[in-house]
């Protein structure tokens, strides 16, 4: 297929139907939410382990180590409520995921950008469910300070799901800069 692509862009052709979406290509991309997943789950399980709750373990003059467990979502949003919220959680990321592997599955092979930024958000978003699912909370280590200010406590799973949205932001403002009309000199 990519051979008969390739002929096709280099004669000047039609090659309209290379960018239709490639059933393999999000199997490849797979991967990296997998890898995402295994280092989170270790990772968290490593502070659950290692660290006291709330311990302080300064690795830089702006990061250190502090366990904590988040009952609800980003900054603890919801979590002092009675315990729905864990179910809630799960639901909404589960319902998530799903409509982020169909829309990986629709992509066209080469908007690389996006799907690293999907599976990112797929490998976190798993990660943060298999918490809720096994312990009703996520496990979050990660602190970032300066002087006294310290960052919500946060994990893998949380940066790579941060780390998708930004690339998702990127893809659409490159997007818009293809789009504009190119200025008359």
């Amino acid at each position: 297929m990519r051979a008969l692509c390739r002929e096709h862009y280099r004669r000047g052709r039609d090659a309209s139907f290379c960018l239709a979406a490639d059933p393999d290509a999000d199997m490849k991309w797979l991967w990296v939410s997998v890898l995402v997943l295994v280092v989170d789950q270790c990772s968290k399980l490593l502070a659950d382990a290692l660290l006291e709750m709330h311990q302080l373990v300064v690795l830089l003059p702006f990061l250190a180590l502090r366990k904590a467990y988040n009952y609800g979502a980003a900054f603890s949003f919801l979590g002092d409520a009675s315990g729905w919220q864990r179910w809630f959680f799960i639901l909404l990321a589960l319902v998530v995921i799903i409509i982020l592997l169909a829309w990986l599955r629709r992509l066209p092979p080469a908007d690389r950008l996006v799907r690293l930024a999907l599976v990112l958000i797929l490998g976190g978003a798993a990660g943060n469910v298999i918490d809720r699912a096994l312990y009703g909370y996520v496990i979050d280590f990660i602190d970032v300070f300066y002087g006294s200010w310290h960052w919500p406590t946060f994990n893998v799973a949380d940066s790579a799901i941060s780390v998708g949205a930004v690339l998702l932001l990127l893809d659409v403002l490159r997007g818009r800069d293809k789009a504009a009309p190119a200025p008359d000199a």
